[in-house]
């Protein structure tokens, strides 16, 4: 054997050997039995109130709490109107100091006893806005209320901030 023939012969007998011994370590290192362990933060605990508002018949503020479906909270509130757009349903969460706004009372939508929990507004006035709303369709804007039979600019005043109307 030429002394270039032992040179590669000794490589190629280093080279298997680092192979071999590589080999083994990597082998020795891996365990099948031991299984992988995944572990997720906790889920926070969801309760409180949520408002749903828009394209359902009875808007307002609801208990929620772990488990509710979009489907349950919609049920609610009464179900969907037929005009809803339920590919664009949105879902707000509040910062820890966002301020709660009160609840409005849609005056296209609400019946005799909601309107009669407005400021000022009894059951002769709320039964006005109904009887109004039935002759005249929906009211387009909330100061359109002060046509209403016994409803003026003072009473308008007390309830602007606590009515919107919808389309």
């Amino acid at each position: 054997m030429t002394g270039a023939n032992k040179f590669w012969a000794v490589v190629i007998l280093l080279l298997i050997v680092i192979i071999v011994v590589g080999s083994l370590l990597i082998w020795s290192k891996y365990n099948p039995g031991r299984p992988v362990e995944v572990t997720l933060p906790p889920s926070p605990e969801i309760s409180g109130r949520i408002s749903v508002t828009g394209g359902v018949n009875v808007p307002g503020i609801f208990s929620l709490k772990a488990g509710d479906s979009i489907d349950s909270l919609l049920q609610a509130a009464g179900g969907t109107t037929t005009a809803a757009d339920l590919n664009r349903i949105k879902l707000h969460i509040p910062y820890m100091d966002e301020a709660d706004r009160p609840q409005k009372v849609d005056l296209n939508r609400a019946e005799v006893w909601l309107l009669q929990a407005l400021p000022g507004i009894g059951e002769t006035r709320a039964q006005a806005i109904v009887d109004y709303r039935q002759q005249n369709g929906r009211f387009k804007h909330v100061s359109e209320i002060t046509s209403v039979e016994g409803i003026g600019t003072v009473t308008y005043e007390k309830i602007k901030h606590l009515v919107t109307v919808s389309d």
